[in-house]
C-alpha cells in the first residue's frame, strides 16, 4: 500500500488554512504583495514555457506527418531497387 508523504495530515480545514495564512502574513509581513505578484510572474512563465513546449511538439508533429505523406518511406524504395550488376555478369562461370 502507497501513501503520499501529506496524507498523514489528512485535508486542509478551515482553522487549518486561516492558521497557515496568518503564519504567512507574519513571516512576510510587508513583502507579503510583492510575493503574490512574482509568485503569479512565475506560474504566468511556467504556462507561457509549457505552451511553447507544446506548440513545438505540435509543430514537429505536423512536419513528420507532412514527411511521411511526401517522402517515399523505406518499404517503398525496396520495391523500387533497381540492380546494377551487368546483365553478362550472371553468366560468367
Amino acid at each position: 500500500m502507497t501513501t503520499s508523504t501529506l496524507a498523514i495530515f489528512g485535508s486542509l480545514g478551515g482553522w487549518e488554512i486561516l492558521v497557515l495564512a496568518l503564519l504567512g502574513l507574519l513571516i512576510f509581513g510587508k513583502r507579503l504583495p510583492e510575493v503574490g505578484k512574482s509568485l503569479g510572474q512565475g506560474i504566468v512563465q511556467f504556462k507561457k514555457g509549457l505552451q511553447g513546449v507544446e506548440d513545438e511538439i505540435d509543430r514537429a508533429a505536423e512536419q513528420g506527418e507532412t514527411k511521411q505523406l511526401n517522402e517515399p518511406s523505406a518499404y517503398d524504395t525496396l520495391d523500387h531497387e533497381v540492380d546494377h550488376e551487368p546483365a553478362d555478369a550472371e553468366h560468367k562461370p
